[in-house]
């Protein structure tokens, strides 16, 4: 049962990661990308300031390029 839950826990997060390196590098304008990650957040019921949603997408990019 728990190699199944490791198993899970890796697509999810593999999921994940996928996801925020498609949003980082899809062509739209930085300022617009970073809204649309505030709007997804929102509709999760988390609420970012402008400066969090930066340290995110800053913290998201520094992963993707190790």
């Amino acid at each position: 049962m728990n190699k199944s839950l490791s198993i899970l826990y890796a697509f999810l997060g593999g999921a994940i990661v996928g996801c925020a390196a498609a949003i980082l590098f899809a062509p739209e304008k930085g300022e617009d990308l970073r809204t649309r990650i505030k709007e997804l957040l929102k509709k999760k019921g988390i609420d970012f300031s402008d400066d969090e949603v930066e340290q995110l997408v800053k913290q998201i990019s520094a992963q993707i390029e190790e």
